[in-house]
């Protein structure tokens, strides 16, 4: 069995869209998922989701792209709050996105680290959105670390390879979506190479990112197996062996969901 540890699946909004994506997952292999939340009220839906399906997880947080939608930024104990929620098993997604730059960057800052103590306070792991801020996102984990104990993982990874090893040094994990199977992603495998097993996991961020060989369609959770047979690959392990294991790392993380 693959787990999906992070899709959007409120963004499957056809009538009987989501039951039909949940159920395409589960013939693939993709036994559970996780549907993520990028403000409060897409949390609330998350959680709305899940509570459809006895196979899917939910995260709550702000990402940083919607960081500034609505100030003043949302208080750690009000997304704790949402996560006391038999479903959620997770914070987030939070971080920085310096590429878009759709909220300032004082703005996304605040938010992160919000995000951060809710993980904390929550005692669940914080879901970690790194694009183009890799030298700030290793900053502020190491502050908010030296504050305090939180799990969490980079997920969709992207970034260099600093971070990758700031990550791991700090407990970290790193999930690895579609992007692994771009021709233009040897950098992205040299690292999924050097990331210890016991640390990876796989997803697809659907509806984004579909994995080769259906770059360029709409992702969705069925196409996880698509990116764990390149990371079994760049791993030296068989496409069964990949599975069991990220699933065993993914349940080692998110401990609601064991």
């Amino acid at each position: 069995m693959l787990i999906d540890s992070h899709c959007h699946l409120d963004y499957f909004n056809q009538p009987g869209e989501q039951a039909e994506v949940v159920e395409r997952a589960r013939l693939a292999g993709v036994g559970e998922l996780v549907t993520i939340g990028v403000t409060l009220s897409q949390s609330r839906e998350a959680i709305e989701i899940a509570e459809k399906f006895d196979n899917v997880w939910a995260c709550v947080g702000v990402h940083p792209n919607h960081a500034a939608d609505e100030l003043p930024v949302a208080e750690p104990e009000a997304i704790a709050a949402l996560a006391r929620h038999p479903k959620v098993i997770g914070i987030g997604e939070s971080g920085l996105d310096y590429f878009y730059d759709k909220a300032p960057r004082d703005i996304q800052e605040q938010n992160f680290r919000a995000n951060i103590r809710a993980a904390r306070l929550s005692g669940l792991p914080l879901a970690i959105h790194a694009r183009a801020a890799d030298e700030d996102i290793a900053r502020i984990l190491a502050e908010e670390r030296a504050l305090g104990h939180f799990d969490f993982l980079l997920h969709c990874f992207s970034s260099g390879r600093a971070l990758a090893e700031a990550a791991l040094d700090m407990g970290g994990y790193i999930s690895f979506s579609g992007i692994l199977t771009f021709p233009k992603s040897q950098d992205i495998r040299d690292i999924a190479a050097s990331v210890p097993p016991e640390r990876l996991l796989v997803e697809t961020d659907a509806p984004y990112l579909a994995p080769v060989p259906f770059r360029g369609k709409r992702n969705e959770p069925a196409y996880t197996a698509h990116t764990a047979k390149v990371l079994g690959e760049v791993k030296g392990m068989s496409p069964e062996a990949i599975a069991e294991l990220t699933t065993a790392n993914f349940k080692t993380l998110f401990r609601k969901a064991a």
